[in-house]
């Protein structure tokens, strides 16, 4: 769900860059007293994690689309809303700097339907409150599932209304709409389901990181553990498990294609034209490729290659280390981990 630029016009883009630096300065003094030993490398880890669980897009049956996680309901559960969304917000800065993942001007409605919805709306008032009331594993996957739904059902939407307020592109609202909601019900219920499995795991190895829910006991994994095991993940995940990812386009870029009947391009013009060569000097790996070979290059699946290997170990690692530097600059007088 990474628009570019393509689909927002400046007064659009503009303001929700504004928006989302006012989420992102209310986060940083909500965070400043708080964060401690423990939450700012778990920021960090996790935000390579995210990098990496985002590079796999899996078919949707029947629809020719994927989808990918987006991984805000995930950061929220276990860093708290207010970390998770600078959290949130480190990985798609990298991706549209670094990987030319989503547009600049776009970046800032990214950040808003992918971070804001799930942390802010989906988990203090869907997650939050069904946990609270009753806990177990099965209330965690019927929590989750539900959450993630109604975070990508309004980022979906968000998507749909932001393109028609710009409208620079020949999208028809209707059909749009109807087409980017149903494939991201069936996006947030995979979402659902992987972000439980986390959790689970998550409660079970130290349970007293997730202020939500009750410890059951004392946890399987020391913290170290904890962190090495989400840091492999992420290397395993991005540099293995992302050559098994569907090349399929993903649901955004199916919705346009069959509302426009083709891809779209943005303005030559305005502030498009210096956002482009911004992003085109900044993207090391553009598309997580490093030749750029265009061209009538034949698809395989798997697609085993050392480029999106490097891509998704130099991605994660980028967003470590923007995301850990930023958590240390929030973090005021550390506080011990107890």
């Amino acid at each position: 769900m990474h628009m570019s630029d393509a689909l927002v016009s400046p007064a659009v883009g503009g303001t929700l860059w504004m928006s989302t630096s006012v989420l992102l300065w209310y986060c940083s003094r909500k965070l400043r007293d708080s964060l401690d030993n423990i939450r700012v490398p778990l920021m960090g880890v996790l935000g390579a994690f995210i990098f990496a669980a985002q590079m796999i897009n899996f078919s949707i049956p029947g629809t020719g689309s994927s989808g990918h996680l987006g991984g805000g309901l995930l950061l929220a559960v276990i860093l708290g809303p207010h970390a998770a969304f600078i959290v949130i917000s480190s990985v798609l800065v990298v991706q549209a700097l670094f990987f030319a993942d989503g547009g600049i001007l776009a970046l800032g409605c990214n950040i808003f339907n992918m971070g804001f919805f799930p942390a802010f709306i989906a988990y203090p008032l869907i997650f939050k409150r069904m946990v609270s009331e009753r806990q177990g594993k099965s209330r965690v996957v019927i929590a989750a599932v539900i959450a993630s739904v109604v975070s990508l059902q309004l980022g979906a939407f968000s998507v749909v209304i932001e393109t028609l307020l710009s409208g620079i592109s020949s999208l028809t609202f209707s059909t749009f709409v109807l087409l980017m909601q149903p494939v991201h019900l069936f996006i947030g219920i995979v979402e659902g389901f992987v972000t439980a499995a986390v959790v689970i795991f998550v409660w079970n190895a130290r349970p007293e990181i997730l202020g939500v829910l009750r410890p059951a006991n004392s946890g399987a994994l020391s913290m170290k553990k904890l962190l090495a095991t989400f840091l492999m993940g992420a290397v395993i995940i991005g540099g293995v498990l992302s050559w098994f990812a569907s090349n399929n386009p993903d649901g955004l870029e199916w919705s346009i294609f069959k509302t426009a009947g083709s891809e779209l391009e943005a303005p030559e013009k305005g502030v498009y034209s210096p956002l482009a060569v911004l992003q085109e000097k900044t993207a090391i790996m553009p598309d997580y490729s490093i030749s750029q070979e265009s061209g009538d290059k034949e698809e395989v699946w798997p697609d085993i290659n050392s480029e999106t290997t490097i891509a998704g170990v130099v991605g994660g690692l980028l967003t470590l280390v923007v995301t850990f530097l930023v958590s240390l600059s929030l973090r005021g007088k550390l506080k011990p981990s107890g």
